[in-house]
């Protein structure tokens, strides 16, 4: 049986002084030993939250598909490693829509953070006029087709589905709308990886909160939550750890 996880991004959000909230964030975790629970930070806080996170694993929301080179701006997976990440984010919305990221180029990142023991996340989901057009399965079909790596399956990889139009606006698809999309997202893996698929997370993502968590959590082919502003204080998101600790 696949374990619910809960993982926080925080975006281009936290200083040194939200170190607090990871450190609170990780005694929830402890206190909650069914459920996983990660956060994945920016980059100028991910060595400072591993120090204070113990058991806590801590993240990024983003990497290069070069292990190093000329790449201004960019972090290589071996620099995460470093600095004491263990997971990482690939292909999130906002990457694809703001800095015009494609299926391919997560599946290039997810095969790199892979090949330094990272473990991965890997996001698909539709926008509103896509979904209004009819084509939210066969947009996540396809970006599940194009970015998924190489030797897909087993725990180093999660797949999270998350609708473009969810991200941040507080609306959120019903608990049947995301069990058929993830219905249809294991389905794909299936035909993909074989029975592999079994053993791949699906989590959802898209305006997630304690009050909704618990319906969203419930429903089949749901393994978890990739949670954005709820994830940022502990008051918000352990709640959301609770709730799957309750599935």
């Amino acid at each position: 049986m696949r374990r619910k996880l809960v993982a926080g991004n925080w975006k281009m959000f936290g200083l040194n002084a939200d170190l607090p909230q990871v450190e609170a964030i990780a005694a929830a975790a402890a206190a909650n030993p069914g459920v996983d629970v990660a956060l994945c930070l920016p980059f100028t806080l991910i060595e400072k939250a591993a120090k204070v996170a113990g058991a806590l694993p801590i993240g990024a929301q983003d990497v290069h598909e070069a292990d190093k080179g000329a790449h201004t701006g960019c972090i290589a997976a071996p620099m995460l490693v470093e600095a004491g990440a263990s997971l990482v984010i690939v292909g999130h919305s906002e990457r694809r829509s703001d800095q015009h990221e494609t299926s391919h180029d997560a599946w290039a990142k997810a095969a790199a953070a892979r090949r330094h023991g990272l473990k991965v996340i890997l996001c698909c989901g539709e926008t509103d006029a896509e979904r209004d057009a009819g084509r939210a399965e066969r947009i996540v079909q396809s970006q599940i087709e194009k970015s998924l790596p190489d030797g897909a399956g087993g725990d180093w990889l999660t797949l999270a589905y998350e609708p473009r139009w969810a991200i941040g606006t507080g609306k959120t698809p019903t608990p049947d709308e995301i069990g058929s999309i993830h219905a249809i997202a294991r389905a794909k893996l299936r035909t993909m990886v074989g029975d592999a698929a079994d053993g791949i997370s699906i989590l959802y993502g898209g305006s997630v909160t304690g009050a909704n968590a618990a319906a969203i959590l419930a429903t089949d082919n749901v393994d978890g939550a990739l949670v954005g502003g709820a994830s940022l204080t502990a008051e918000k998101f352990v709640p959301i750890i609770e709730a799957a600790a309750s599935v």
